[in-house]
């Protein structure tokens, strides 16, 4: 899918108007859809693509580099992270875990979204990195009620799980302010549209159409 938004004009020349990619944060407490949502924005729009983090650990059977995760050593990923080469990062246990910044500029630069499935941790460490090409939304559950049903209903989790999940969920709600925009996902289709349309819209900000200016200026010169 092309990245300009003139196309072509009625002689078939180029407008050469081009917009910078969009980095989108999906957070949620488990169990609000946040992963549905995500599977569902890959699969309907090629301009979209996940982010892949970094880690320290060990890849596991099947996991391909590059693919699943960048894999790196310990001082490699520490050097990075003094050198501003990480968007985000967080030590999990004895592992680094965190977003590279060359392949999400390279994609932004390009035109293409990059989606990033991360926590209200994570997504403090993008607004103070990258603040301009950030559009967070937070997904919330229509009710406790509801998130707790969604996630017995899923019937993965032993019901020691379910209550962390639980518990854990309040402190993530109270961190929706901090987020651009807030979607109660009450039927699944509903929100993927509403994000959907969050995308679309964040795209045309005239902010994000590069070679506007010089577009808007040859037009009133040749006029």
């Amino acid at each position: 899918m092309s990245n300009k938004q003139g196309g072509q004009d009625m002689n078939g020349q180029a407008v050469p108007v081009r917009s910078r990619g969009v980095m989108l944060v999906l957070s949620s407490p488990s169990g609000a859809g946040k992963s549905t949502i995500s599977r569902a924005l890959l699969e309907r729009d090629p301009r979209l693509s996940m982010s892949v983090s970094m880690t320290t650990r060990p890849p596991r059977p099947g996991e391909v580099d590059g693919v699943d995760y960048f894999f790196r050593s310990i001082p490699d990923v520490q050097a990075m992270v003094a050198q501003g080469g990480m968007l985000e990062h967080a030590k999990v246990f004895d592992n680094y875990y965190g977003t590279p910044r060359q392949p999400v500029e390279e994609a932004l630069r390009d035109g293409r979204d990059v989606l990033f499935d991360i926590d209200w941790q994570g997504t403090q460490q993008l607004a103070q990195n990258a603040r301009e090409d950030l559009v967070s939304v937070f997904i919330l559950p229509p009710s406790l009620e509801e998130l707790e049903r969604r996630l017995r209903g899923r019937a993965q989790d032993p019901e020691e799980v379910v209550r962390k999940r639980m518990s854990k969920a309040s402190d993530e709600m109270s961190h929706w302010p901090e987020y651009d925009y807030v979607v109660v996902n009450v039927d699944i289709e509903d929100s993927i549209l509403a994000v959907q349309a969050i995308l679309r819209a964040e795209r045309l900000k005239r902010t994000r159409q590069m070679g506007l200016a010089q577009f808007v200026n040859g037009m009133r010169q040749d006029g």
